[in-house]
């Protein structure tokens, strides 16, 4: 592996990014069980103050008293945020591994859909049987739980808006997974719309004898062999806090903000660990391949310029002599 770095003037500010990614990378569940839960304790408290609010529309209306008020409808949309997230959550999360990797899209959706019904179904359940007597006690008068011949209508209203609030968490999910931890809401708020400069340290990594491969396995199993090892890759990312840039044919480029990468060494210390595990896989590749999966790398660090780009397609791009430098670097390993 070749690599040109100089010693950067390290920034005192933390990166909301790089932060988010740390955290993604010691507790992935507890990460993902966190927005899960943030995001439907929110969306339930938006459907608490419409139900609130709609209830004062009809009862200014026709001058009747209000049958609903805040704090305990409040109690339970938190409680029933609480569970659906993270019920939810771990459904998904646990659905993105083992034998679920390989499932089609459409399959993951379908079954992600029968179970987010089934948990909704259970946490009304819930609400009839256990809290609906907890509760009654300390709403008294003031807030009447639905009464029993309501619930099919209640239930009915909560899953045509969960139908669409997963809808929403799903899209937030596939962006986190599109960008990288803590890369949606710097997006979202604008930070790449103009350039801006950036310390950054890029990583390519380059199959070895891609093309006495390709034409010992033919292009279908070729492109097998380089989804696997770029999955393999993929699970020492978040360990050492990289972000993906781009990946090109049989080549993947990876980034760091400058801080990051020197920690530790994890730039350099992430190759070694990338070469380890498909090591550790070897006779997976033996067995379905006949080879096993080697890359060259180039290292190198500096100022690049990082913009967002396209309009059908958005992504944020860098340009700069650093990453021209890298590939050099990686040309000549």
């Amino acid at each position: 592996m070749g690599s040109a770095m100089p010693n950067p003037k390290m920034s005192l500010q933390s990166d909301y990014t790089s932060r988010a990614q740390l955290v993604t990378a010691r507790f992935p569940l507890l990460t993902f069980l966190s927005i899960q839960s943030t995001f439907w304790i929110f969306a339930n408290l938006l459907l608490a103050l419409l139900i609130y609010f709609h209830a004062q529309a009809i009862s200014v209306t026709y001058q009747v008293k209000a049958m609903v008020r805040f704090v305990p409808i409040l109690t339970v949309s938190l409680i029933m945020g609480i569970l659906y997230g993270v019920g939810l959550g771990l459904a998904d999360f646990y659905l993105r591994k083992g034998v679920f990797k390989r499932k089609s899209f459409a399959r993951l959706l379908l079954l992600k859909t029968v179970i987010s019904f089934f948990i909704l179904t259970s946490i009304v359940l819930l609400l009839h049987t256990v809290f609906y007597d907890l509760f009654k006690p300390v709403f008294s008068n003031a807030a009447r739980m639905p009464v029993r011949g309501a619930w099919k209508p209640f239930y009915l209203a909560l899953a045509v808006y969960y139908f669409f609030m997963t809808l929403m968490i799903g899209f937030i999910n596939q962006m986190n997974r599109r960008y990288g931890p803590g890369v949606l809401v710097p997006l979202l708020l604008g930070r790449y719309r103009n350039p801006r400069e950036e310390e950054r340290i890029f990583l390519f990594m380059d199959l070895k004898s891609s093309t006495s491969i390709a034409e010992q396995l033919g292009h279908l199993r070729y492109s097998a062999f380089i989804r696997d090892a770029f999955s393999d890759i993929n699970q020492d990312i978040a360990g050492y806090n990289a972000q993906i840039y781009q990946y090109v044919g049989d080549e993947i480029v990876l980034t760091w903000h400058t801080r990051e990468g020197l920690r530790n060494n994890s730039c350099i210390r992430f190759f070694f660990a990338c070469e380890k595990r498909l090591r550790a896989r070897s006779p997976y590749y033996q067995k379905y391949y006949g080879c096993v999966p080697e890359f060259k790398a180039g290292l190198h660090e500096g100022k690049v310029t990082a913009v967002e780009i396209g309009e059908i397609k958005l992504d944020v791009a860098y340009h700069g002599d650093t990453i021209n430098t890298t590939a050099r670097i990686q040309s000549v390993c």
